[in-house]
C-alpha cells in the first residue's frame, strides 16, 4: 500500500491530506478547489445522506431541487445576505463561446453577454424565497417544509479535501411558517437532529449553541450550530440552523392570509450540512494507520480474508465462509469477502487498516482444523480467536461494542480539552499549548470580540445553549458578564 502515512504528532495538516488521497476517499481535481470524491468516499456520504435523508422525512420534509443559477439581482434583495456572500461568488456573465479567427482556440463573443448576470448558487434562500412567493397564498399553506440535496460554489481562496473546497455537496432545508414561535421551534428542532445524526452515527459528539451576531448567517436573526472538537485541538463546525425571521419573506414580499383574513409575512428557517461532515469524521477518530470508521457509516462494516496455500486450500476456506456471509448478510451487516488472488492476505490486512473497516475476519489451515476465525477489531487493532459458531453473535455484537467506544473515546477527548480561565494571560497559553475549547467570561461587545480574534486566531465557537449564569468579568475589558462563552481555535 506504499509508504506509511506522516504521523498525527508530526504534522497533523500532513497527515489529514495524505489520509484522504491514500484512502481513497477523494482527490484533488483538475478544476482549482474542486475535489473528486471517489467511491470509497463516496460510499460514506451516501451513508450520511441516507439516514439524515430519513430524519428529515420523519420530520415532515420534502425533497425538492431548485436551480444552479440565481439572478444577480435576487442575491442583493436581501442586505446582509448579499454582503454576507459577494466576496465568494462565482458569476456567469456570457451565454456562449465562438472560435477565435487566428485559430489559437475559444473566445468569449462580447455580443453575448447575458443581460443580467447569474450567481452560482452560494447557498439557495433567494432563488427559493423568489419561488414561495408563488407557493404560499395562506395559512393553509403552512408550513411549507422542503429540503434539496444539491452542489454549491463558494469561490474559496485556500482550500482542503472535504474541509473547504470551491464546490461542495450539501442539504439545505429552508422553511416557512405562520409564527416566529414556530419557526424558532423549527430551527431548534433541527440543530437537534443534527446533534443526534452526529453523535449517534458519526460517534461524535458536539456542544449545541447559538452564534454571536458577529459569527451569524448572512441574514439570520439567530443561528443555532453544533460544534465538534478534532484531536488536534481545533473546533469544527458540523452543522447550523439560522431562524431568519421575516427578512427574507419582506425582501421576497412573501405574505399569506391569515385565519383572520389579514395578511402577514411568513416566518423563515434555513439550514445545512454539507460534505464538511467526511472531514469531522476522518479527523475525530482516525490514526496513524488509516481511517477508522464508526461501523454505522462504514461502506463494507465487515472484511473476511482467506490465508491459503493453493486452489484446493482456497476453495475449502471460500465453502466455509459462504454460510457465514449469508448469515452476517441477514443480519443486516455489510460483508466482503477478498479471495482476489492477485494480493496478498499482508497487503489486503494495511489495506483495509488505511480504509477503516470496523472488523477483519481472517481463516487460515489452522483456524479451519480449528472451527476458529481471527477477529480483530480496527479502533483498537486488539485481536481474539472466536469458534466459528459464535463467530457471527461475537461480530453483530462488537459492531455495536465498536460504535459505543469510539463515541466514548471521543467523548473523553472533548471533555478533557474544555478548559475554564479567567484571565486573558491564561486565555493567550491554553489557545497557543493546549487547544481545545476555552470557556471564558466575554462582554459581549463585537470589539472585544474581534480583538481576541486578532490577537490569539481564537474565535466564539458557540453560546452553549445549557450554559449557567454565572456572573463574573471580562478576561479582556473587565466588564461584567453573566456566562462563559466558548472559543476556540476552528476549521
Amino acid at each position: 500500500m506504499g509508504k506509511k502515512l506522516t504521523s498525527r504528532a508530526e504534522d497533523y495538516s500532513k497527515w489529514y491530506n495524505e489520509l484522504v488521497v491514500k484512502a481513497d476517499l477523494a482527490e484533488n481535481s483538475g478544476v482549482r478547489g474542486c475535489m473528486v470524491i471517489k467511491p470509497y468516499g463516496f460510499a460514506i456520504w451516501e451513508k450520511m445522506q441516507a439516514e439524515l435523508d430519513r430524519m428529515f422525512k420523519e420530520t415532515g420534509h420534502q425533497n425538492a431541487y431548485f436551480p444552479l443559477f440565481i439572478p444577480k439581482s435576487y442575491l442583493s434583495k436581501e442586505a446582509s445576505h448579499v454582503e454576507g456572500f459577494a466576496k465568494e461568488c462565482a458569476v456567469v456573465t456570457h451565454y456562449r463561446l465562438k472560435n477565435a479567427e487566428d485559430g489559437s482556440g475559444i473566445v468569449v463573443d462580447e455580443d453575448a453577454k447575458l443581460e443580467e448576470e447569474l450567481i452560482v448558487r452560494p447557498t439557495s434562500e433567494t432563488i427559493i424565497w423568489d419561488t414561495y412567493r408563488k407557493w404560499i397564498q395562506s395559512y393553509r399553506d403552512l408550513p411549507l417544509l422542503i429540503n434539496q440535496w444539491a452542489n454549491v460554489v463558494r469561490w474559496e481562496m485556500r482550500t482542503r479535501l472535504f474541509l473547504r473546497t470551491a464546490e461542495f455537496l450539501w442539504q439545505e432545508g429552508h422553511t416557512a411558517h405562520a409564527t416566529e414561535k414556530e419557526a424558532m421551534e423549527e430551527a431548534k428542532m433541527i440543530m437537534h437532529l443534527y446533534a443526534d445524526f452526529v453523535e449517534n452515527h458519526m460517534a461524535v459528539p458536539v456542544i449545541k449553541g447559538t452564534k454571536t451576531e458577529s459569527e451569524r448567517f448572512a441574514g439570520a436573526d439567530e443561528t443555532y450550530c453544533i460544534e465538534a472538537l478534532m484531536q488536534d485541538g481545533k473546533a469544527l463546525q458540523a452543522g447550523t440552523s439560522h431562524f431568519l425571521g421575516q427578512n427574507f419573506a419582506k425582501a421576497f414580499d412573501v405574505k399569506y392570509a391569515s385565519k383572520e383574513g389579514k395578511q402577514e409575512y411568513v416566518w423563515a428557517t434555513s439550514w445545512g450540512v454539507s460534505t464538511r461532515l467526511m472531514g469531522a469524521l476522518i479527523m475525530t477518530h482516525s490514526d496513524d494507520n488509516g481511517l477508522v470508521i464508526p461501523p454505522k457509516l462504514a461502506p463494507i462494516q465487515v472484511v473476511i480474508v482467506p490465508i491459503y496455500k493453493g486452489e484446493d486450500q482456497l476453495s475449502a476456506i471460500s465453502d466455509r465462509v459462504g454460510p457465514l456471509v449469508k448469515e452476517l448478510r441477514a443480519k443486516g451487516v455489510s460483508v466482503k469477502y477478498d479471495n482476489r488472488d492477485t494480493h496478498k492476505p499482508g497487503f489486503k490486512f494495511n489495506e483495509y487498516e488505511l480504509k477503516g473497516v470496523p472488523i477483519r475476519l481472517a481463516i487460515g489451515q489452522r483456524d479451519m482444523e480449528n472451527g476458529t476465525f481471527e477477529v480483530a477489531r480496527r479502533d483498537t487493532l486488539e485481536k481474539m480467536v472466536v469458534a466459528a459458531d459464535e463467530v457471527v453473535d461475537r461480530v453483530v455484537g462488537l459492531l455495536d461494542e465498536i460504535q459505543n467506544a469510539m463515541y466514548q473515546r471521543a467523548k473523553n477527548h472533548q471533555q478533557q480539552h474544555i478548559t475554564k480561565v479567567d484571565s486573558y494571560g491564561d486565555f493567550k497559553k491554553v489557545i497557543a499549548e493546549k487547544g481545545g475549547f476555552v470557556a471564558a467570561h466575554w462582554d459581549g461587545t463585537p470589539e472585544t470580540e474581534n480583538r481576541i480574534k486578532e490577537e490569539t486566531k481564537a474565535t466564539i465557537r458557540c453560546i452553549p445553549i445549557d450554559v449557567e449564569e454565572e456572573l463574573g468579568s471580562c478576561m479582556v475589558t473587565g466588564k461584567p458578564s453573566k456566562y462563559r462563552v466558548l472559543f476556540a481555535k476552528a476549521y
